[in-house]
């Protein structure tokens, strides 16, 4: 299998270290979407990432649809029985629909803030946009924060053991971390930060983090 785009994407490296952690080797393309656009839009029209080539060339767009196939591959002998990254179903696997809808949705409102900076022009940024998609970031991640505290210390978020909505979490909190800038004194939530920090130092983090140069402060 061959995963396309870079790891500075928390979209990109969750798919990596859930392949990773599953045991499923893959060759990585480190395309960029602006820089190779076009190749990317060979696989995917949209021209977005990641997309994950399968072995008889047919090619899954959407990390959300990837990590699905992937944890079909959890129950057979690819990767070993029950090893699926997401509960099956029940009550812990509502609770980890939710903790990724949360944390998507604190990374889309991140982005959005991003783009502000990055692509338009000081005179045409509209400030009270950007601060709406800044109080919609701290919503969802002082959410988040209430259930990582409400698990408590040296605990994962949904099960005995880690799962999709930890990895989620992780690779999106580092993500806006570094990109908006977020540090502990302007965005405290130090649970998120503890189940992070225990998250980042697991090889299968380690081996898929990409610094991201922080082009904005946040305030």
């Amino acid at each position: 299998m061959i995963l396309i785009g870079m790891f500075d994407s928390p979209f990109v490296r969750r798919v990596a270290v859930s392949m990773k952690l599953l045991g499923l080797s893959f060759e990585h393309y480190n395309w960029s979407v602006g820089k190779d656009f076009d190749r990317i839009r060979q696989y995917n029209p949209v021209g977005r990432v990641p997309a994950l080539v399968l072995d008889d060339g047919e090619a899954l767009i959407e990390s959300a649809a990837i990590l699905d196939y992937l944890d079909e591959l959890a129950g057979d002998e690819l990767a070993g029985p029950g090893r699926a990254l997401l509960p099956r179903a029940g009550a812990e696997r509502r609770d980890a629909l939710r903790i990724m809808a949360l944390t998507s949705g604190a990374a889309e409102k991140g982005v959005a803030q991003l783009f502000e900076y990055v692509f338009r022009p000081e005179d045409k940024r509209h400030e009270p946009w950007i601060a709406r998609c800044r109080t919609q970031m701290q919503g969802a991640l002082a959410e988040l924060e209430r259930i990582c505290q409400a698990r408590g210390p040296g605990k994962w978020l949904v099960a005995d053991r880690l799962t999709q909505a930890d990895i989620t979490v992780t690779c999106i909190f580092t993500y806006l971390t570094d990109a908006l800038a977020l540090t502990p004194e302007r965005a405290p939530y130090p649970a998120i930060r503890a189940l992070a920090a225990r998250c980042e130092a697991l090889p299968e983090f380690q081996a898929t983090r990409l610094a991201f140069v922080a082009p904005i402060p946040a305030k």
